[in-house]
């Protein structure tokens, strides 16, 4: 059967990973939040850094969100960040710090959709539920043909269906991490291995070379373009920053004033500013978003300037939350 078969390589050829190695749902809750939109070589040294300042959820709970998301700094997707925190609150105090026992309890928690659910339901539970992720998604629609677009809701139920039956007849953790084993290190979006591939024979995109265009999707995600103005006080060696709110890109983060290029200039001429520098603009992606970004520097005589934020000295700013941009930004800024 495939699913033997896939499951046999997966049990030679896997890689050694931390949350492969228990069943406590926190680890493994842990690290699938982590993984979302993030390779295993980024996520690695995040997960090793959170379970040792946060061994158990009630230790994750009981830390500020600013401190969490100051961990969190470079993962990017910062609403993963505060979901996490804002589940493992509810875990440790509403129950007891024990998670969900199955899938459909684990959807109702926040920041946990049906592929994360299903991943802590059959890794911790063995609970025999699919795990449909990006991979498993690829492997299903080379394997079965599927000639159809992957992001229409019939697709991913034909999908799941497929999957359901090929894990009642194994076991439901190792069949999910098997099949998402094998399509990250062997049927790859680009250039997968068939040549070593031992269901190649079952495979019904091999013979010819479907798999070059399967799976496929109905219609690209629209990136929308935003730019950036930041306007960076100095005086006396600190930053004015301030902490962004609402429900805009990386809340509850730190980042400079925003301003207009328009009324740029007669800011600056009511700051008492000294000569102001503009950067080159830098570009910073997110998932929908192409961002560019535009930094003018100046030193102003004094602290009390007429903008929303507070003043930060190097070490202090970068102990704060903060996007990479502005990482990288302070980081060369401070040498």
């Amino acid at each position: 059967m495939i699913q033997n078969k896939i499951i046999s390589w997966y049990l030679k050829n896997k890689r050694t990973l931390p949350w492969r190695n228990t069943q406590n749902p926190y680890f493994i809750w842990l690290s699938e939040i982590i993984l979302q939109q993030t390779r295993v070589a980024q996520g690695l040294p995040y997960y090793e850094k959170f379970t040792r300042k946060y061994p158990t959820v009630t230790d994750l709970a009981d830390a500020a969100e600013e401190e969490v998301l100051r961990l969190w700094q470079g993962l990017g997707y910062y609403s993963r960040g505060r979901n996490l925190h804002a589940t493992a609150r509810h875990i440790a105090y509403e129950r007891a710090g024990r998670f969900p026992g199955s899938f459909d309890a684990l959807t109702r928690l926040k920041g946990i959709g049906q592929y994360t659910a299903a991943a802590i339901a059959s890794f911790a539970f063995k609970e025999s539920v699919p795990a449909i992720d990006g991979n498993a998604i690829r492997v299903i629609a080379r394997l079965y043909r599927i000639d159809k677009p992957v992001d229409m809701p019939a697709t991913l139920q034909e999908i799941r269906e497929i999957s359901a039956r090929l894990i009642a007849t194994v076991e439901p953790d190792l069949y999910n991490q098997a099949i998402m084993e094998f399509g990250a290190m062997l049927c790859t979006p680009k250039n997968p291995k068939c040549d070593i591939c031992p269901v190649q024979v079952e495979c019904l995109s091999f013979p010819q070379k479907d798999f070059l265009r399967i799976p496929y999707k109905s219609k690209k995600t629209k990136v929308l373009e935003r730019s950036l103005h930041y306007l960076v006080p100095e005086h006396g060696g600190s930053f004015f920053m301030k902490q962004r709110t609402g429900a805009d890109i990386w809340k509850n983060l730190f980042d400079f004033p925003e301003v207009s290029p328009e009324e740029l200039p007669g800011l600056l001429q009511r700051l008492g500013a000294g000569p102001a520098c503009t950067s080159a603009p830098v570009t910073h992606l997110l998932s929908h978003r192409k961002l560019t970004i535009y930094f003018t520097t100046c030193t102003v005589p004094g602290r009390d300037i007429p903008l929303e934020g507070a003043w930060f000295t190097a070490e202090e700013a970068e102990k704060l939350a903060k996007p990479k941009v502005i990482v990288d930004f302070l980081s060369a800024c401070t040498g």
